[in-house]
Formats: structure tokens, sequence, C-alpha cells
């Protein structure tokens, strides 16, 4: 006779429980029932051995009320069972152990860890079945039961992951059970036990990351992902289990812990399927990786970025891996780019893709130039290429030597503009300037514009630069970053390099200013958490330490917030701005088509960034004479080129302080201040203006 006892965690139904009995009953079995119920609906007539009930919360004592009071209910009822005679009694004689419900799994399972024999199930025709294979296997080891920690290391493990049903698989596993260290380590010796199917360990060490994940244990589930991805031998159940894990931090607005392990996988994986001939997959593992290593959380939308801690290192695993060695191979072009011609005017393209606000004054100045026949591409306004543009697996598989029909479309789309034109000129190193790539583009000319959030992205990774004849860049560091990070940009093939300053129509910007001006400090543009506007609210407050007259004035939209890592960011400047502004320390001028104009108000002009290209708004406060303080912008700090490199180096502050310390010095007088406004203002004029930058642009088009 099989000795049952079922745990409720609540009053079951009647009618249910009445009917399950007399199944059992007629299997041999007697049940006993322990746990949480109203005793007046679980009639002893219905067919219990025995019936007991532990304390409700209300009638135990106070101290027990405060020992149990931070526990869930789950946790409360495995205390009552715990510390209650006859319920321990029942449960040491029980051969299965039955959870009516959800609350009662993890009592359930705290049997399990503490007695290997009793056989756990969830639910009561689980239990059922259980009872029915013990009469016809007596004394047969049988599954439904979750893994205790004497039971981990053993061939047993095996044997009960395999039978594990997964409503109680999904509830040993949930964060409640993961929340006590012994669960936690009993869970992470089981899914990294040796000789256990793939497809078990990976079903099981995803449902255990999961429990922990929620359970708050992050740094649990990353040992977790670990420990089972080693000793996982298929590489697309590993890749699968590091990705959703990477995923999840992502997705908490955090870098993953498991960041290089996730991507290394994807790549490895991509290798496998590219020697087995499958580009197909091949390209999609490659393109799984690029999403994770590039992901704008990891590098856009927080403070910091492990590629521009360590460009080279960061970006290792592609170099390393065949596969995306395959998507940057240099194909070269079967004629070298034509000179300018000498007698009719250059054909220029400028290219983009939704994108031309850095265009104006190219477009504007070119397109009335007698010496240049202009036309402008928006490939977002071309159905056809904006297709091919937003479709980064077809570019990889294309670059892998697969998907013809991508080169085939990508020929009839830019075919007829590469005929026409003498040179193209791509703003922004994204899908455009790829799709360029993809196709022999002749003996037309093809210069790329990289700004640089662009080295931050995965677009780089997918490209031909062999088939660039030149690249610009805005600014010394972003080249340093660009080509210490991107594998395309090394070799003999690789393009030749120009740093162009961005053209600003300045001249505008020159103002007169107020006396009292000069105690405004101005921030323009807090759109992006690379902005990092919080530093400057504590220059702000240092500054007014020692005078209140100082004030900060926002130019531009709210932040964008595109992900949870934003958000987070964007919060922590909502709460510190809002006494800040009620108070009309800072004003905030909101977005606006008249940024000259707000910027006469503006006396000091802060970079206050974490990386910058060419930091527009400041270069035009300054234009208007407004005293430069620049961060030395951290992403790019302590490198051979940066903040103090672009800009005259006595603008450039390393810290907070020192930024007080450059304001106060500045302003100190009317005269002062005044000075330095003009001296920043013929810097600007003379150095950034597009009556100067449009020579460099002359001399890369016409090579003069």
């Amino acid at each position: 006779m099989t000795v049952v006892v079922m745990i409720a965690g609540s009053t079951p139904r009647p009618a249910v429980i009445a009917a399950a009995l007399e199944t059992y009953r007629q299997l041999g079995a007697r049940v006993h029932l322990v746990g949480s119920f109203k005793a007046a609906d679980m009639e002893a007539d219905l067919g219990w051995t025995t019936l007991h009930k532990v304390p409700a919360r209300g009638s135990a004592g106070k101290h027990v009320l405060r020992r149990t009071e931070a526990m869930s209910a789950a946790e409360r009822l495995w205390f009552h069972l715990e510390h209650d005679r006859p319920a321990r009694a029942a449960l040491r004689t029980a051969e299965v152990v039955v959870a009516l419900d959800n609350r009662a799994v993890y009592s359930a399972w705290r049997v399990a860890q503490s007695r290997r024999t009793p056989e756990v199930c969830f639910g009561i025709a689980a239990g059922l079945r259980a009872v029915e294979r013990r009469r016809e296997q007596a004394g047969a080891v049988l599954p439904e039961h979750a893994p205790s920690p004497v039971a981990v290391a053993t061939d047993g493990l095996r044997r009960r992951l395999r039978g594990l049903p997964a409503d109680l698989l999904r509830n040993a596993t949930g964060p409640l059970t993961l929340r006590s260290r012994v669960g936690a380590r009993a869970w992470r010796a089981a899914v990294s036990a040796p000789g256990v199917p793939d497809s078990l360990r990976l079903a099981a060490a995803e449902q255990v990351i999961e429990g922990m994940w929620l359970a708050g244990r992050q740094a649990g589930a990353l040992v977790t992902a670990r420990a089972a991805a080693g000793k996982l031998s298929d590489p697309a159940r590993r890749a699968r289990l590091l990705n959703d894990l990477a995923w999840k931090g992502i997705r908490s607005g955090r870098t993953p812990g498991n960041l290089a392990e996730a991507v290394g996988a994807h790549l490895d994986l991509a290798d496998v399927r590219q020697a087995a001939g499958d580009l197909a997959g091949a390209s999609r593992s490659v393109l799984e990786a690029m999403k994770l290593a590039f992901h704008r959380v990891v590098h856009i939308d927080q403070v910091s970025s492990p590629l521009a801690a360590d460009p080279a290192g960061f970006t290792a695993p592609f170099r390393k891996s065949s596969a995306a060695r395959t998507a940057v191979e240099a194909k070269g072009r079967l004629t070298p780019a034509a000179a300018p011609p000498k007698n009719r005017p250059l054909r220029l393209l400028v290219a983009t893709t939704a994108n031309a606000n850095f265009l104006h004054l190219i477009r504007s100045h070119y397109g009335a130039n007698p010496d240049v026949e202009l036309r402008f591409l928006d490939m977002a306004k071309h159905p056809g290429m904006n297709r091919l543009n937003g479709a980064p697996q077809r570019h990889i598989e294309h670059r892998l030597g697969g998907d013809p029909l991508f080169a085939h479309t990508a020929e009839q789309h830019l075919r007829p503009y590469l005929d026409w034109a003498d040179t193209v000129f791509v703003d922004w190193c994204v899908a455009p300037a790829a799709l360029f790539t993809a196709i022999d583009p002749g003996d037309t000319r093809i210069i790329v514009r990289l700004h640089s959030y662009e080295a931050f992205s995965r677009w780089p990774h997918m490209m031909d630069f062999s088939r660039v004849d030149d690249l610009v860049f805005v600014a010394d560091h972003v080249r340093d970053l660009a080509k210490a990070a991107i594998p395309g940009l090394g070799g003999e093939r690789a393009p030749r390099t120009h740093v162009i300053d961005n053209g600003m129509d300045l001249a505008n910007f020159r103002r007169m200013k107020d006396p009292s001006t000069r105690f405004n400090l101005g921030l323009v543009g807090i759109g992006q958490v690379a902005k990092d506007p919080l530093w400057a609210l504590d220059v702000l407050k240092q500054l007014r330490e020692h005078d209140e007259r100082y004030r900060l004035i926002l130019i531009g939209g709210e932040m964008s917030k595109p992900s949870n890592a934003a958000k987070a960011y964007s919060r922590k400047l909502e709460k510190a701005l809002k006494p800040l502004v009620e108070n009309g320390v800072v004003v905030r001028i909101g977005a606006t088509d008249d940024v000259a104009g707000e910027l006469e108000d503006v006396g000091v002009i802060l970079s206050t960034s974490v990386r910058e290209g060419c930091h527009v708004g400041l270069m035009e406060g300054a234009a208007s004479g407004a005293v430069p303080v620049v961060r030395d912008w951290p992403f790019f700090a302590g490198g051979k080129h940066g903040a103090g490199t672009l800009y005259p180096a006595e603008w450039v502050v390393g810290t907070p302080e020192e930024a007080v310390e450059r304001v106060l010095a500045l302003t100190a007088s009317d005269e002062s201040w005044r000075n330095a406004g003009k001296l920043v203002t013929e810097h600007a004029l003379t150095t950034w203006d597009w009556s100067v930058v449009r020579l460099d642009f002359d001399r890369l088009f016409f090579g003069r």
C-alpha cells in the first residue's frame, strides 16, 4: 500500500478531491492531507487517512509572526510544516508527495531536498500516475520529482531531469526556490552535472536561469549559464543559452556580464555553419553576434562603453571568426577610380538615408558651383533601396558568398547612379555605405564620411572598405577609435583617411551679450545619454556655492528613451532637474529652430559629454562669444587625440571641480569674460566656419 501525502497551500475543491480520493483508494493508496485549508470543507468522510491543518497566520504567536513576517505565503507554509510535529511525521512516511497548488510546490520541493525516497509531484493527475507506476514497478526509481542536493551529481539526476514534468520544473526552478542559497546551488550543480543530454540540460538550465533572474540572483544566473554552457556539446544550444541571458541584461538596461561569451558563441556557431556550407545560417549567427556586441545599451545609452575602453580587444572575436572575417574580406574593384574630369563639371552624387542634417552647406555650396553637377539621393525615399538597407542578414549572406539575388537587386538600383557619377559622397557609415560596397563601383570614386556613433555600430563590420576610396572622419580621435576597432580598416587595401571638420555656418552666431549673461551656463542638446547633463548639474551646484547668480540654460528637446538604460538615466535627470527648474536655477528652452538667438543669453558654453565627434553645439556657442568649458570626454580621455587636441587645451577640464575653477576665473569680471569671449569667437570662425572648411572639401572632391 502506497503512502501519499498531499500538501495544500489553499483549500482544494471538495468535489474534485472526493473523486480523486476514490481513485487513489482503488489503487491501494493511503492519502494524508497536510497544509493550510478550511477544515470544514475537507471533511474526514471524504476518505482521508489523516487530515492535519497547520496553524493559520492569525493564530500564530508573536514570535512566529515576527519570523514569518517577511516571508511569502509559500515560504510561510513550509515554515509551519517544518515546525509542526504531526506534519513532519506524515511527510517522513510519505512515498509520494503531491503539491496540490502553486503555493504548495515550494514545500514539496523542500521535502525532495531533504529526502531522496519520496516522489514529488505537482497536481492530482501526476500523483495518480506515480501511484500507478509504483504498483507496476514496485520499488523502481520514478522520475516526477525535483532533484535534491544529494542527487544532483549522480546519474540518477539525468533520469530525474528526463522525466520532470514541465509544470513541476517551472515551479521547482521558480524565484521562490532559487531565492535560497541551497536551492540555487542545488540547481546550479544539477544543470552542470556530467552525462546529461544537451536537450535536457538546456531545458533545465533555461528554467533555472529564469528563476534566478526573477529572484534577483543575476550573478547566480550568470554563473549557472556559464556552467551549463561549458557542458553543452551542441554549439547552437550553447549560443541560445548564452544569448538569452545576455538579452536579459540588455533589456534590464545593463551591459550583460556574459556579453563576450555570448558573442563568441554566436561566432563559433557561424564558423561551424559556414564550414558546412550553410551560408544563410552562418549569416544569421554573425548578425546575432553583431546585434549583441553593438547594441545601443552597451555603447550609446550608458556613460561608459567596453568598445571605447578597449576597441581592439572588444572586436577581437570578429577578427578571429572565419565567418566574420569573410564578411569584411576585401574584394576590391576591377577598375581604379578615375581622376576628376578636367573638361567638364564634376558629377557629384551625395547620398544618405533619412539624415541630411550635416549636408545642408555641402549641397547648397556645390549645387551652386559651376564646376559641379550635383545630385542628391535619399535612399529612404526609394522603396527598393530602403528594403535592401533594412536587410542586414542579406548584406552579410551576400558578403559570405550567398544570396546572389541581393547583389543583382543592388546592381539594378545603384548602377544608374554609379554610371552617372564621377564621385559618390555617402554621409554616415551605415547601411547606404555598405550597400554601395556590395557591388563593384566601376571607375566611380566612393567617399564615405564616418561621424562618431557609427564606430559603435555593426555596419562597418559588414562592408567592403576596399571599395571605398576615401574615408572622412570629423576628428582625429574618431579616426583613432575606428581604425583600432574596425577590422576592415587595416591592411594594404584599406581606404585613404582624412579628417575634415563638419561644415557650419558660424558667422551668423556672433552676438553682443548683456553683462548679466556671464553667469548663464549653456548646454546645447540633452537628447542623448552621451551628453551627460548630470555632469553639468554637478558643476552648477558647486558654482552656486560660490555665487547664486549662476544659472544653467538647457537648449534642445527632451532626452530620447529607446531603452531601459536611457529611461533610467532620464528618470534620474528629471528628478534632479525638477526642483532646479521650479526655483529658476535651470531654464529649459526646449527644441528650437533659432539656436543662435538662444545662445545670445549664454555666457559660458559647456560640453559635458562622455563622447563626441565634434560637438557642434559647443562650436556654435563659442562662435557666439560664450566661453567654452569642455569636459575631457571619457570615451577618448587618455588617448593620443581627444577633446584636448580638437579644441585649445585650456578649454578642457578633467573634473567638475576643474570646470568650476575655469568658470570662476573666466567670469571673475565683465572684462575678463568679454576678452575671453572675443578670443573664442575668433578661433571658432577661423577654424570651423564653412568659409574655411569648404577648402578642405574642395581638395577632397577636386584633388587640389
